[in-house]
């Protein structure tokens, strides 16, 4: 291909806005993903549990509702971050059921995958022709269909291994992986990615589950506590049932400060793990969503419920209370506060570093 021809090709997809760029990719589409998946089934499962509970039917038909659509949520939002146009935005509904469907339980990483690329493969031919409004949703329902039928049930199974890798292993070893997998999920909440869309991509339930909550945890909670002194209450509130990502360009200019909640990370996920044994059996991207908006701890006692239900589990029991609020708040708090003393003391952590940009 001549450079004329290559910069005529860059002009077009410039102007169908199509941008091949990790950013996009892997941040902006994996953080709108959670949200689809949150607007669906996060907030379907919250509904269902609370009408079993009350035994509110009309709340758990509603919560049934939302949970089915999880796959058109997530791609639409997708579409969304990528600027999707209008009719190939409304094509993804058909993509998103579809790959699905199609992935099984490994579905949430399988609309992933495919609603980007069909999303992609809309905007190449979007307003190119006198008939876009069949051509466009032709092309994005065509493409998305075609990879959901033939790729999405081995994206789903791929999926589906990691996740069952990572919680055969934490079961097997609960302590080395307790540590892991609550920093690496950690880290990634408080990084410009989904924690929440990465375990529900993976499917990570179960004792994995309570190590990732009890490391998104340790960042929301321990960013929180160590940096009152600098943003007091309102801080405190906008990072511990908000999110420890408003920390990102502190933690840029000074990295030291990330030590404290990375610690808290480790020391809590064997905590989790093996002292109180707290499991996830929530819908998996509760485990990535620490204390936002109690999310996670929601997740958790949706899990007891149906253990219970299910004969799984005789009753919730004072123990699980106790180490669902040491795990959530408590470890965080006194651990990421202690060190972040000591960081403080030998100038790692200076006044200002942690002030949140009103």
């Amino acid at each position: 291909m001549s450079k004329t021809s290559e910069s005529k090709f860059a002009k077009f997809l410039k102007k169908q806005d199509i941008v091949f760029s990790p950013k996009r990719y892997f941040i902006d589409a994996l953080g709108a993903m959670a949200q689809g998946l949150f607007a669906s089934l996060l907030i379907g499962t919250i509904l269902k549990t609370i009408g079993e509970q009350a035994h509110v039917e009309l709340l758990v038909t509603i919560g049934a509702f939302a949970t089915a659509i999880m796959g058109p949520a997530m791609a639409i939002a997708i579409g969304r971050a990528l600027n999707a146009p209008p009719l190939v935005l409304f094509s993804l509904v058909a993509v998103g059921w579809a790959a699905s469907e199609c992935g099984g339980a490994g579905g949430p990483l399988a609309v992933f995958f495919i609603a980007i690329i069909a999303c992609e493969f809309g905007k190449l031919v979007s307003k190119t022709t006198p008939v876009d409004i069949i051509v466009t949703p032709l092309v994005t329902i065509l493409v998305g269909g075609i990879l959901s039928v033939f790729i999405a049930p081995y994206i789903g199974k791929a999926a589906s291994a990691v996740g069952n890798a990572i919680m055969w292993a934490t079961e097997l070893q609960p302590f080395l992986m307790g540590m892991l997998v609550s920093l690496i999920v950690g880290i990634a909440l408080t990084l410009p990615i989904s924690s929440a869309a990465i375990c529900a991509a993976l499917g990570l339930t179960g004792l994995a589950g309570g190590a990732a909550l009890a490391g998104c945890c340790a960042q929301m909670v321990g960013f929180a506590i160590i940096s009152f002194r600098e943003n007091k209450w309102g801080g405190l509130v906008a990072q511990g049932i908000g999110t420890s990502m408003l920390q990102m360009g502190n933690i840029v200019r000074n990295p030291r400060i990330w030590i404290p909640a990375c610690v808290a990370s480790l020391v809590n996920g064997p905590i989790a793990t093996c002292l109180f044994r707290l499991q996830m059996n929530g819908a998996a991207v509760s485990s990535g969503m620490g204390t936002c908006g109690f999310v996670g701890q929601i997740g958790v006692y949706t899990g007891w419920v149906n253990d219970v239900t299910n004969g799984l589990k005789a009753g919730i029991t004072a123990m699980d209370w106790i180490g669902l609020v040491v795990v959530s708040f408590l470890v965080p708090a006194i651990v990421s506060w202690l060190v972040s003393l000591l960081l403080r003391k030998i100038k790692w952590i200076k006044e200002g570093d942690l002030k949140l940009e009103v």
